[in-house]
């Protein structure tokens, strides 16, 4: 092996292969005529032209060179010919080849857009350009996301450095408040960290399937965070069908807990709703989740299911989350190849939409 992949012996390339695949093709044909012309002039009797044997040699003496002559100019034609027509047919091969050269050094930005109508050539320098432009954004948002990881890590830790540099350099400071501000950020550092590993373990899709119902797990979502609802005054609703999907219990039980979370916590203080419903298609389960609150553009929305982003300035409360939420969700989703829609409500809040592939029915149904 290399650095670059396989270590292959060295062979011709393409374009002497289809140089001589050309030329061996041209040479076959003119043997092939030249030898049916041969048979022509000696064999066959016409009409008002018959051979006689004496004239055969002669005319023999004079078909040799030409023949040889017509095979050099076909060997010597083939090869050219060939060569130019194979260069002609790789060119947009030889342009694959330099981008794709390129993305493995790093450089993502580079595109071919292949020009002319479409045919076999276009078609892969399309995909390998949709390709490389899934494939950048991929690369920044991972980027991004390392470096909001490493800026939310060494938050916590800054301040119990902080606070604790405070302790050292004053003993008669309150133990107490010291001890559960301490508790406070080494809470949210845990849950940080256990959010990462929750979203890693979704992205690899390291989990075994089964039959889950989603109206279930809105009911268990909704009875495990009425404290918090009724904390902020905010209702809780739900309702629908059986929304069997398949999946693993514990990462779907995370995603509508999120949801639901998210949907409390960014809604009107005291006088707000939340709405759960479950929907059962042919095909499809649907779990949607929809609250009051504020007003949100599409522009906003779009970028709440990146990692740490919220949908109003960072808070500092008890319930202020981790910034990973709706991406944990998104994450989910598509482990579960589902679809995750969000759209603003008019009147304010989000409509959220997760549509999963339908389970198998129960058993004995």
């Amino acid at each position: 092996m290399t650095e670059a992949g396989v270590d292959r012996a060295p062979g011709l390339s393409v374009r002497v292969k289809l140089t001589l695949s050309y030329t061996g093709f041209l040479m076959l044909a003119g043997a092939l005529m030249l030898i049916a012309g041969w048979f022509f002039l000696t064999r066959v009797n016409h009409v008002g032209l018959v051979f006689r044997p004496e004239y055969q040699l002669s005319v023999a003496r004079d078909f040799a060179p030409i023949a040889v002559l017509t095979m050099s100019f076909l060997l010597v034609f083939g090869l050219g010919g060939g060569w130019f027509l194979a260069g002609r047919m790789l060119a947009p091969l030889t342009r694959i080849t330099h981008a794709t050269r390129l993305a493995s050094n790093g450089s993502l930005s580079h595109r071919i857009r292949l020009p002319g109508r479409r045919d076999e050539f276009r078609e892969l320098a399309d995909s390998f350009d949709t390709m490389l432009v899934r494939l950048e954004a991929h690369v920044a948002e991972q980027r991004r996301f390392a470096a909001n990881a490493s800026h939310e890590l060494r938050t916590p830790l800054a301040i119990s450095k902080a606070l604790l540099d405070v302790a050292r350099s004053d003993p008669h400071h309150d133990t107490g408040a010291l001890l559960a501000r301490l508790h406070d950020v080494n809470t949210r550092a845990i849950d940080l960290t256990e959010a990462l590993l929750l979203l890693s373990r979704a992205e690899q899709r390291s989990f075994s399937r089964e039959r889950v119902d989603l109206s279930l797990m809105a009911e268990e979502a909704t009875e495990t965070l009425l404290p918090l609802a009724e904390q902020h005054g905010v209702t809780l609703k739900t309702g629908g069908d059986i929304a069997p999907a398949l999946g693993s219990q514990a990462l779907l039980l995370q995603l509508t807990t999120n949801l639901v979370h998210n949907a409390i916590i960014h809604n009107l203080p005291g006088q707000g709703t939340v709405w759960v419903t479950t929907t059962a298609r042919p095909r499809t389960v649907l779990l949607t989740v929809e609250n009051t609150g504020d007003k949100l553009t599409p522009q906003l929305v779009a970028t709440l299911t990146e990692p740490f982003r919220r949908g109003t300035e960072r808070v500092h409360t008890d319930h202020a989350g981790v910034g990973l939420g709706l991406a944990i969700v998104k994450t989910i989703t598509h482990a579960h190849d589902g679809t995750l829609t969000l759209t603003p409500r008019p009147a304010g809040g989000l409509h959220i939409a997760v549509e999963l592939p339908a389970g198998p029915p129960p058993a004995g149904s």
